[in-house]
């Protein structure tokens, strides 16, 4: 698994958006303005959104994820080499935790997610 896999991943998501806030070589995807995923410039995994600090403390407890650097405690970071399966998933986890916390009108303008 790579940052390839998870760009191509976001870029299918509905209204996922891609940019460099903090500089280039940080892929950073956002939703209505939100991140939830990253990947700095030389990280070895993506850092994505948990619904909550529990769910992150247990994927570190497990040894699925660490702590995202830079993020806030519920912002777990995923190694690429947990495989595509794992990443998938937490990818959408942490797209629908963001999706979720948007304004309804926003959430009806986007298309279902597969």
């Amino acid at each position: 698994m790579s940052r390839a896999f998870v760009m191509e991943f976001c870029a299918g998501l509905p209204g996922a958006a891609w940019s460099e806030p903090f500089g280039p070589g940080t892929d950073v995807w956002k939703l209505g303005g939100k991140i939830f995923a990253a990947i700095g410039a030389d990280a070895a995994g993506v850092s994505v959104k948990c619904p909550d600090v529990e769910t992150a403390e247990m994927l570190r407890a497990a040894g699925v994820a660490t702590k995202a650097p830079y993020f806030h405690k519920s912002w777990v970071m995923v190694p690429f080499a947990e495989g595509e399966a794992e990443l998938e998933h937490r990818l959408r986890v942490s797209y629908e935790t963001i999706r979720a916390s948007l304004p309804k009108k926003m959430q009806a303008n986007l298309a279902p997610a597969t």
